[in-house]
């Protein structure tokens, strides 16, 4: 079993998004990589795994390191970004409430705002190779291999936008992503989202979407997640692993006798790690205000 990621490999661009709507009027979207017409053995069609990005499959979040890269291409600085994580340990601290999400759900789409989805899904992968594929934990990717070897579908999920979840995934060698929907015209971001942001519930009334379109049958489908704000998904499904998990996730998974992977160290556990729902926003308060400032100058 390989932990390895397909380094280099050629994400072809301007993939189709399917984009699906409840009868409840829950908008979820979802892409697919390559992979599936490669999968073998053939492909168990009731089965699938559904991992969660920032923190279960990723060291942090990737949009903070999405964040950085963007800082050594100078949309903004070293500085804005420091500023930033500190301000995400601090939230994490706190809370994640709807306020807050609301409000880098605003920032991140102004920042988007008249980008091509090309230049961010050739920003996502530039930035892939540089600062996020040391940051895959190992532990966790061979699990989605166990899953893929024996022939089940394997999704991430995740708050950031749907073009880079579709980046990662391919590199790690997944079924697809799903994630944040943006509206696009002609190829550009208008600053407007399709559905709701994908956190909390919203990932649950995706996979549940997917599931249906996908005919899988959620009692044989497997979720992981490290914290405690999925678990909306993590009861969809009929198994479910507490990967990496916050202290709240921890006591949950014990109470109700679910499986816990922890492949971090001791120390690393410890530390606070970037939160999911302010990093949704990309660059949360100052850091990204400050950067909107500078694009807006140029």
């Amino acid at each position: 079993m390989s932990d390895r990621y397909e380094k280099g490999a050629l994400v072809p661009r301007m993939r189709k998004v399917t984009v699906s709507t409840d009868a409840r009027g829950h908008t979820a979207g979802w892409v697919s990589t390559d992979l599936e017409a490669a999968l073998v053995p053939r492909p168990d069609p009731s089965a699938a795994a559904f991992f969660d990005l920032d923190n279960t499959m990723m060291q942090g979040a990737s949009l903070y390191w999405f964040a950085r890269g963007l800082a050594s291409r100078r949309y903004f600085t070293a500085r804005d970004v420091a500023r930033f994580a500190w301000q995400q340990a601090r939230f994490r601290l706190l809370s994640e409430h709807r306020g807050h999400i609301s409000s880098a759900k605003d920032i991140a789409l102004a920042f988007f705002h008249g980008w091509t989805v090309e230049d961010v899904e050739r920003l996502a992968e530039e930035i892939f190779e540089e600062s996020m594929a040391a940051r895959i934990w190992p532990g966790t990717h061979a699990l989605a291999r166990t899953h893929l070897d024996g022939g089940e579908r394997v999704w991430l999920v995740t708050a950031a936008p749907i073009e880079i979840g579709r980046v990662i995934a391919q590199r790690l060698g997944l079924t697809g992503a799903i994630g944040t929907v943006a509206e696009i015209v002609d190829g550009a971001y208008t600053g407007r989202l399709v559905g709701d942001m994908m956190h909390g519930a919203a990932k649950a009334d995706a996979v549940r979407q997917l599931a249906v379109v996908e005919g899988l049958d959620l009692r044989r489908c497997t979720a992981y997640s490290d914290s405690a704000n999925d678990m909306p998904m993590l009861t969809a499904v009929g198994n479910a692993v507490a990967t990496n998990p916050d202290a709240a996730l921890r006591r949950i998974a014990r109470i109700r006798g679910w499986q816990v992977r922890d492949f971090r160290t001791a120390r690393k556990a410890a530390r606070i790690a970037v939160p999911v729902a302010v990093a949704t926003g990309l660059v949360a308060g100052t850091a990204l205000t400050v950067a909107l400032r500078r694009r807006a100058a140029r």
